[in-house]
């Protein structure tokens, strides 16, 4: 616990000092969020904050590792994985907070940094059904590692709709899965998470709302990223989730939230990935939430999500399976009732 503690606050404090910093490259190359109609500010804004994550994550943990102390016996390999598969998602999240990028370019790079995960040891060795029974993945070991990139990654990306929110997601999900590792002795999940949770926390300070910069894509695909592998590595050892259930649990809104979004889209015959406001924090702030009221809102569903995969994850697997089940149940009809009520209000107030 000590140890993790100084890992939080080391990157904490990398994250505070390094994002005045970005925010003023951004404003000198012209990296910012201008007001529209899917937004909620209305003055233009640094992006590119999510550099300053990034520094924080890969600086502390990199230096940790060099240093003497618990790192120091971690095994380099993970460590250098991570750090190839992040380069590509950064350098395509900065083309895309300055120029755009096209969904098939996104996945694309997204599929290749899975790819530089599983090679260095990261992967869905085993498939566990939750309701009984356990499955060697095999040759569907890197398929299904790519699937659980591609569906984390673009999952924190898309719920990166309101000041503070990914990174407050975030940090709940991190908590969960250094209280899992924890239970598990995984030295390496706990090193992963205390620093993401410290990097989010320092980040916070300048974006929670109203927000002085935005993570941007290379913020958001960045921590969706290191989610997915902080999950795959505590996976690895069969420890939490051969199922990668409890991740599941603790990654419900946002992952709840993008199977929403892609299937209403199908539906309306428009492309899966158009964006749109149909998202549950536009919902909440159709609702009359103010912002940050639908931030907090969120923050605390989410740490309820992570508090039930903490309860869930010494239970058997099966009793876990049934009760994480009636979780997404409960969730999605909270979702159909916010948006219903939603509708209801804008058709009251159009009369």
């Amino acid at each position: 616990m000590p140890y993790s503690l100084s890992l939080a606050l080391a990157a904490a404090a990398a994250a505070l000092l390094t994002t005045p910093g970005v925010m003023r490259f951004a404003v000198h190359i012209g990296a910012l969020d201008h007001p529209g109609p899917r937004r909620v500010h209305r003055e233009s804004v640094p992006t590119l904050g999510g550099l300053a994550m990034v520094a924080a994550v890969l600086g502390v943990a990199w230096v940790a590792r060099l240093l003497p102390g618990p790192a120091r016996e971690l095994a380099p390999r993970p460590l250098l994985g991570f750090t190839l598969a992040a380069i590509p998602i950064v350098a395509l999240g900065m083309v895309d907070d300055r120029r755009g990028a096209t969904p098939l370019a996104k996945l694309g790079v997204q599929t290749c940094a899975a790819l530089v995960l599983s090679l260095f040891g990261y992967g869905v060795s085993e498939i566990t059904n939750p309701l009984g029974g356990t499955l060697t993945a095999y040759a569907l070991s890197a398929p299904l590692t790519v699937a659980w990139v591609l569906v984390v990654t673009n999952a924190i990306n898309l719920i990166d709709g309101l000041d503070g929110l990914a990174a407050g997601v975030t940090t709940l999900v991190a908590a969960t899965l250094w209280w899992v590792g924890h239970a598990h002795g995984d030295l390496y999940v706990m090193f992963f998470s205390a620093i993401v949770i410290g990097a989010t926390l320092g980040f916070l300070r300048y974006n929670f709302p109203p927000a002085r910069v935005f993570m941007g894509d290379t913020g958001s695909q960045f921590l969706g990223l290191t989610i997915a592998a902080v999950s795959l590595l505590e996976h690895r050892k069969g420890t939490t989730a051969v199922t990668l259930l409890f991740p599941i649990v603790a990654l419900g809104i946002p992952l709840i939230d993008s199977v929403s979004a892609f299937g209403r889209r199908v539906i309306a015959g428009r492309p899966v990935f158009s964006a749109d406001t149909g998202h549950i924090h536009h919902r909440l702030l159709r609702l009359g939430l103010s912002p940050r009221a639908a931030v907090i809102a969120l923050w605390g569903l989410c740490a309820l999500l992570g508090i039930a995969a903490v309860v869930l994850e010494p239970l058997p697997r099966r009793t876990a399976g049934w009760l994480a089940m009636l979780l997404a149940l409960a969730v999605l009809v909270a979702f159909e009732a916010v948006k219903f009520e939603a509708a209801r209000r804008a058709s009251k107030s159009a009369l």
